[in-house]
Order: C-alpha cells, then sequence, then structure tokens
C-alpha cells in the first residue's frame, strides 16, 4: 500500500527526462520492480507470461529487457532486495493475502464464465510475488552484473538509505515510503516508463519518470522529516494501515504543523487518545531508524556472465535464443556506455 501523499508532492514532483539520469546509480526497490513487471508484462488474456512447464516468467522478462533499456539511458540500477519485514507490517500483508485469495475465487468465476475483461482484471488483482520469484530474478540480476543488495528488513529502506549516504543518486519506488524513510531524491515510473493502459479503461496513457525532492517537499510546507513521518502516521502507513478515518494529506500536514507532533494535538483534543496505542514510537523508528546495512564490496557493474544468462532463461525458462542473444548485445554495450556516462559524471562533480 505504502504512504499516500500525493496530494501534497503533486506540487513539488517534476517529470525527468532519462537522459538526465545518464550516468547516474538509481537504488531500485527490487520487489516494488518485480511486481509492476508480474502485473504489466502480461499475454492478451491477461494470463502471466510462462514457460514450457507452466511457471511464470514475466518478472524475468521485466528484469532482463527493461534492464537492459535503462543501462541503454545510462542509468546504472542498483536493485535492492527486502529482508524479514518489521512485526507491524503483519496486519498489512495479512490484508493483501486475503484480497488476493478473494481475486483468485473470481478469476476462476471469470474463467469459468468466460468474460475476458473480468479475467484480465483479476488475473493482475491475484498476482504474487514468491520468494523464488525473488530469487530467480536476483541470480538473473547477478549473471548480468547488476549490483544487488540485500536489505536486513524493509528494502526500500535500504533503497533510501543508499541515496542518502551517497551510494545512489536517487531511490526508484512507486511509494512515497522512500521519502519517510530519507531518500534525498526519489523516482517514481522508472521501472514503468513508457505507454501503459489505464486500469478498468481501454485507454493508453504515456507514462514519464517524476522526480520529487525530499528537501524541496520538506521546505514548501516548513516541516521536518520527523513531522512527515508524523502525517503518514494519520493517514496510514504499512505499519498502520487504517491510519485515522477521516484524516487525508491535507489535513494531516494542517494537524502536524500545528501543534508539532500527534501527541501535542491529542493533548489539545485535536487527535482521539486511541491513536497513542498505535504503537506510534515504534513507527517512527521503522522510518527514521531502520536496520540498515553497508553494501559489501563495490556497486560498480560488472561483466555480464553470457552463459549463465543463457542458462536461466534459454536453457530453464524457454525464451527466445535470438531474442536473449540479441539482447545480450544490447547488454555488454550498454554496460561499456553506461560505465564511461558514469565515471564522467563523477569527474564533472570536480569541476
Amino acid at each position: 500500500m505504502g504512504v499516500d501523499l500525493a496530494d501534497l508532492v503533486k506540487e513539488i514532483k517534476r517529470e525527468v527526462q532519462l537522459s538526465e539520469l545518464k550516468g547516474k546509480k538509481v537504488s531500485i526497490d527490487a520487489y516494488n520492480a518485480i511486481y509492476q513487471f508480474l502485473t504489466a508484462i502480461r499475454q492478451p488474456d491477461g494470463t502471466p507470461l510462462m514457460d514450457s512447464q507452466g511457471r511464470v516468467t514475466s518478472h524475468l522478462s521485466g528484469i532482463f529487457y527493461r534492464t537492459i533499456s535503462l543501462l541503454e539511458e545510462g542509468v546504472i540500477p542498483i536493485y535492492v532486495f527486502d529482508g524479514k519485514p518489521p512485526e507491524l507490517k503483519a496486519q498489512e500483508l495479512e490484508r493483501r493475502r486475503k484480497i488476493k485469495e478473494e481475486a483468485e475465487k473470481k478469476l476462476e468465476k471469470a474463467k469459468e464464465e468466460g468474460e475476458t475483461k473480468e479475467l484480465k482484471k483479476y488475473s493482475q488483482m491475484a498476482t504474487r510475488l514468491t520468494n523464488d520469484m525473488a530469487e530467480e530474478s536476483k541470480k538473473l540480476l547477478e549473471a548480468m552484473g547488476i549490483p544487488v543488495v540485500q536489505a536486513p528488513s524493509e528494502g526500500e529502506a535500504e533503497a533510501a538509505y543508499l541515496c542518502s549516504q551517497g551510494y545512489t543518486w536517487a531511490a526508484a519506488s512507486q511509494d512515497y515510503d522512500s521519502l519517510l524513510f530519507g531518500a534525498n531524491k526519489l523516482i517514481r515510473n522508472l521501472t514503468l516508463t513508457g505507454k501503459r493502459k489505464l486500469p478498468k479503461k481501454d485507454v493508453y496513457v504515456e507514462i514519464k519518470p517524476e522526480l520529487i525532492e525530499l528537501e524541496d517537499l520538506l521546505k514548501k510546507f516548513g516541516i521536518t522529516r520527523e513531522q512527515l513521518v508524523d502525517i503518514g502516521i494519520l493517514i496510514g502507513t504499512d505499519y498502520d494501515p487504517d491510519g485515522i478515518k477521516g484524516i487525508g494529506p491535507v489535513t494531516a500536514l494542517r494537524i502536524i504543523k500545528k501543534y508539532g507532533n500527534i501527541e501535542k494535538a491529542v493533548e489539545k483534543g485535536e487527535l482521539p487518545k486511541y491513536i497513542l496505542d498505535l504503537n506510534i514510537n515504534e513507527i517512527r523508528s521503522i522510518f527514521l531508524n531502520p536496520p540498515v546495512v553497508k553494501p559489501e564490496g563495490s556497486l560498480d557493474l560488472k561483466e555480464p556472465n553470457e552463459e549463465e544468462i543463457k542458462k536461466i532463461l534459454i536453457d530453464e525458462h524457454n525464451f527466445s535464443e535470438d531474442r536473449v542473444t540479441n539482447g545480450i548485445e544490447r547488454l555488454i554495450k550498454a554496460g561499456k556506455e553506461a560505465k564511461g556516462a558514469s565515471r564522467q559524471s563523477g569527474l564533472d562533480q570536480w569541476f
């Protein structure tokens, strides 16, 4: 779900061309990106891509071809994978599980009744990102020479940490939580760029990357990051999914700006007392002091292992040999150019 800051960030976000990211490293919330691939890369009937054994391969297709496209733009992706989720996330994870179970039931009904539109809709809603898919994705990325970081807990927190510490230029995710985790810069739509069909409509729109800078957001509204976290708690986060009923981003901003924090607003009668029972200090700690690790070794691109890529995609999952071979050629060329652009970008900082 993530925290809904759309009504606030709309005033400071801006479209960014991929050319502006040339030579820059971007830490990508891997689970967020892979889930996008699973829902977006589909066959005409709405079902995911599969190999001859019926195993889903949409995530591998997205990882391989979308990553190559990013490299061809000069962007150096660093994929960050989730570790163990915080205990406070259990409620949100259970909510998601129930939604998928319900979608699976409706999907079966749509299959029986031959409802094409419903089939596509519930097929996407029932999408699950399994541990096997995550491991396959990680294995493929490593074979491609793409840096991979394993987070101890939330991948989004680790991606934000890499950004805030200067390991990467920005963090990439569809969720605004990255800002609460302290990412200096957040890029949305990075792995979605291109024409996409609007949900429930036969209309295609051009999706472009958006850049949101934390400093601009805080300065615009005259708040601190700690206050931004309190605003998130009032709206609802993955750790208190319901938030406070009737309070949206604008109202939450007004309350926190007026009183400074949640406790003061409760004291003055602006907020209900029960919010103090929502483990707000623990939620604050998850965002302000999350478990993170310094990356081991370099986050630079490595030489691709062509044989391993072919083994994973062609031998194990029946990808087209011609397409994969062509993709590897593009990968090698784009990787060399991206490395050069990265070195130049580093030199430019000195002048």
